[in-house]
This record gives C-alpha cells, sequence and structure tokens, in this order.
C-alpha cells in the first residue's frame, strides 16, 4: 500500500463511516471503479483470511482515528455519562438491583446495554462477514438497501409527523416536520425547556451554555426511550458488519422508527457507534503489529491522523445538518451509487 493510497482511503474512511453512506462499502468500492493496483488490495482482501489481509487490518484500525474524533467531540457528555455510569453503578452494587437516578445515569446504561448485541456478533463474526462479503457487486447491492432503508426512514418518519400535527407539515420545508417529529415521544416525559437550545448569544461563553443546554435536552429525549429501544436501535449496529449497510445510517434509521427525531437520533447514533468504533480498532491492533502489518507501519500513522481529522469535521458537519435537514440525500446517493456500482460489477 502506498502512502497515496493510505491517504486517500483514510480521508474516505473518515467521513464515510460518519455519514450515513458505509465506510466498509466505499474502502471496497472506491478501489475496485479505480482499478489497477488499488483493485488488488480489494482482491487481496476478499480472498485471505482476515488476520492476514492487512488491507482489512489496515482500515479497521482506522476505526481508532474515528472514535478519537468522536470521544473528543463529544468529550463534555461522555465526562457527564461515564459519571452518571459510576454513581450508577455503586448504588446498584449496593442495593442489588438497577439503581438509575437521572438522565446521566440511565443513558449510560442504555449505551451500555445496546452495545451488547453488536459487541458479541462482533466478536464471533467480524472476521467472517468481512472477508466473505468484501467484494464489489456486494458491497453495490448492500449500498442500494442501505438506500431503501434510508428512504424507508424518512417515509416513517414524515408519516409519523403528519399523524401527529397535520397543521405543521410542509412538503417544500421539512424543518416544520423534524420539529414536530422531535416532540412525538418526549411531550409527556421531558421537563419544559430551560434554555435556549440555539440562542444567538455573542460571546463564546454564551454559544457553550446554549450548546450543553441542547446537549443536555436532547439526552433527555433519548432517555425518554425505553432500555428495550435502546437494545433494538444498538443491534441494528449488526447490519454494519455487511460492507455497504452504514452504521450510523441504519441506528439512525432505528431512532426515527422508535420516535426520535433527526437531530436526536443522530447524537444517539454517534454515541452508541464510540465504545464499537473503538472497541474494533483497538483489537485491530496486534494484527497490524503482526505479518499483515508489515511494512505498513507509516502508513498507518498516517492513516490514522487523516482519519482523526476528516471524522472530526464530518461529525461537527453532521451535528448541525441533522438539526434542519434530512436523510434523504444520502438515500438518493447510496440508491444511485449503489445501482451503479451493481450494474459495472455484475459478472
Amino acid at each position: 500500500m502506498s502512502y497515496l493510497q493510505a491517504f486517500v482511503i483514510a480521508l474516505v474512511q473518515g467521513v464515510t463511516e460518519l455519514f450515513p453512506i458505509s465506510s466498509l462499502g466505499h474502502s471496497v468500492l472506491l478501489p475496485a471503479w479505480i482499478g489497477g493496483s488499488w483493485q488488488t488490495l480489494v482482491t487481496q482482501s476478499s480472498q485471505a483470511n482476515s488476520e492476514s489481509s492487512f488491507y482489512l487490518s489496515y482500515i479497521v484500525a482506522l476505526h481508532c482515528g474515528t472514535a478519537l474524533a468522536l470521544m473528543w467531540f463529544f468529550r463534555s457528555d461522555w465526562a457527564r455519562v461515564i459519571r452518571g455510569f459510576l454513581r450508577s453503578l455503586r448504588r446498584s452494587l449496593r442495593q442489588r438491583r438497577l439503581a438509575v437516578a437521572d438522565t446521566d445515569e440511565r443513558l449510560a446504561w442504555m449505551i451500555a446495554f445496546a452495545t451488547i448485541p453488536v459487541g458479541l456478533t462482533g466478536v464471533a463474526l467480524e472476521h467472517t462477514f468481512r472477508t466473505l462479503f468484501a467484494k464489489p457487486v456486494a458491497a453495490g447491492i448492500f449500498l442500494f438497501v442501505n438506500g431503501l432503508i434510508l428512504a424507508g426512514a424518512e417515509i416513517l418518519s414524515r408519516s409519523r409527523a403528519r399523524r401527529a400535527h397535520p397543521e405543521a407539515v410542509s412538503e417544500a420545508n421539512p424543518a416544520p416536520i423534524m420539529a414536530a417529529a422531535r416532540q412525538i415521544h418526549v411531550e409527556a416525559s421531558v421537563p419544559a425547556a430551560t434554555g435556549r437550545p440555539h440562542s444567538h448569544r455573542k460571546t463564546t461563553g454564551g454559544r457553550a451554555r446554549s450548546e450543553m443546554d441542547a446537549a443536555r435536552q436532547s439526552d433527555r429525549r433519548i432517555a425518554g426511550l425505553s432500555y428495550l429501544d435502546a437494545v433494538v436501535i444498538g443491534g441494528f449496529q449488526i447490519a454494519a458488519l455487511l460492507a455497504g449497510i452504514s452504521r450510523s445510517g441504519i441506528t439512525m434509521a432505528g431512532g426515527l422508527w422508535r420516535g426520535l427525531s433527526h437531530e436526536d437520533s443522530a447524537r444517539f447514533a454517534f454515541l452508541l457507534a464510540t465504545p464499537v468504533i473503538l472497541a474494533a480498532g483497538v483489537l485491530k491492533v496486534p494484527s497490524l503489529l503482526g505479518p499483515s502489518g508489515a511494512h505498513i507501519h507509516g502508513q498507518v500513522v498516517l492513516g490514522v491522523v487523516v482519519t482523526t481529522v476528516s471524522a472530526y469535521l464530518s461529525v461537527r458537519f453532521l451535528v448541525r445538518w441533522f438539526q434542519t435537514r434530512t436523510l434523504t440525500p444520502f438515500a438518493v446517493y447510496c440508491l444511485v451509487v449503489g445501482a451503479l456500482s451493481i450494474a459495472h460489477f455484475w459478472s
């Protein structure tokens, strides 16, 4: 793998891991579309087992960069969630039952429970799925399916918003629909807002407080879900083991299905993805230190840096995007690119 290939793949990984368009699918399709020595990366990966495939080891190890970007962007949130988890854990051990006292504690347990299904499945089947389906035509098919999932989630979200607030619906402007959807499952359970989420305060401190208020309000809305809802939504991440199915996309679809808004679904998806992505990357590091990573250590360092920066910029963009916009453009992209890839590689 050349440094140019390492740079391009890392850049694509950092963007597509968080955009709902599948990083693994693009890591398979992009080299195949370019051809030549790039296509060899994919061919070698689909023929070797995952432990001997340096390319699969490389793209999974890049998850460390994505996880670092997510942890830094949501650092204040993770600090609250971890403190809440430790408080609740100590209380639960004393009382010998699950004891939850506030939103941070409940959200911490929701993330923990939701991570179990994909964690167990990933340990057992990650190698099999990544090698068996790391082929361009399979990636094209699953990318097309990913587009259908995103489109279906949008149709469901709009339908729910129309039933709940018919007076707010406007086909030309999705913002009122999204605002209505945000209230569907939380109006009875969420306390009144204590701040203005989108305040136009001029000072940096004022903006920071406004963002913190908005984050806490979003956490309250997410915590309005049941633990079973969290497990089901987190379990959807299992499908992301298939090249072409987006982790963030299918998790957001699950959040919309359970009544969350686009903004809250994206936030929950990114929080759920962080421990899974970090674990996947860390577990792959030993492979890169062995035979599969020989002679590409410099490329790995470059790749992790590029992925970290691009993933940070991506999550910053997407958090703002989903405040007022939908999954529809990403659905269209997946349908078009997936269809073209199927037609091109089917033989």
